[in-house]
């Protein structure tokens, strides 16, 4: 034989799917509690501006569903405070500049209140940066502290859990697929491979349990 045949599989299996980490609605209240707390009662006084802009920063992110790339190149001057939805209600409107071009974002509610005392504490410029650092040794030592470093999976959980934590708590509030796949600038395909398998409260027992009449 001058060559060997090609013997691979004419398509290619599907291996297991990793499921990203994120925090459960019960976990999320004990983190930002836990953040809150050292932002009012620093362990050293000079750490005390870190200290309230991480907490500032997780609010933000889990109300906001932002890459941790993404939120680091976010200015000043790409947030707009706008009164949208059916309850009229203040959010934010961030254009976010990633790595294929501008985007837009619309955030919950609860993204408004960090954001505004960002401003405050900082007194930005409109081409200022607004989280220009991620806290990650901060993270990890309050992870640390409450268990919470590792998902039951095994999986460790980063600043990216916070978009995870947002896809989540988005899909379990019943909010449509493809709109959040739009605002987070990927595909209804990847939010339901890697979020929606795990989330219980998306499965509709009234169209499981359907049943023909007798």
């Amino acid at each position: 034989m001058p060559y060997l045949p090609d013997l691979s599989a004419p398509y290619k299996t599907f291996g297991k799917i990793g499921h990203r980490a994120w925090f459960s609605p019960d976990e999320y209240k004990q983190l930002y509690k836990a953040t809150g707390e050292r932002a009012k009662n620093p362990k050293k006084e000079r750490w005390r501006t870190a200290c309230e802009d991480f907490h500032d920063y997780v609010l933000f992110m889990v109300n906001s569903g932002l890459r941790p790339d993404e939120a680091k190149r976010v200015e000043l001057r790409d947030v707009d405070i706008v009164v949208d939805g059916p309850r009229k209600e203040k959010t934010l409107h961030i254009a976010v500049r990633g790595k294929r071009g501008v985007g837009y974002c619309k955030t919950m509610p609860g993204a408004v209140l960090p954001f505004n005392r960002m401003k405050k504490r900082h007194d930005f410029e409109s081409n200022e940066l607004l989280f220009p650092k991620i806290q990650r040794e901060l993270l990890n030592s309050l992870l640390g502290e409450l268990g919470m470093k590792y998902d039951r999976e095994g999986n460790p959980r980063t600043s990216y859990s916070f978009r995870h934590t947002y896809i989540c708590f988005r899909l379990m509030d019943g909010a449509d697929i493809y709109q959040v796949a739009k605002n987070c600038r990927t595909s209804v395909e990847m939010i339901e491979k890697y979020y929606a398998s795990h989330i219980k409260n998306m499965l509709d027992a009234s169209a499981i349990n359907v049943r023909r009449a007798r």
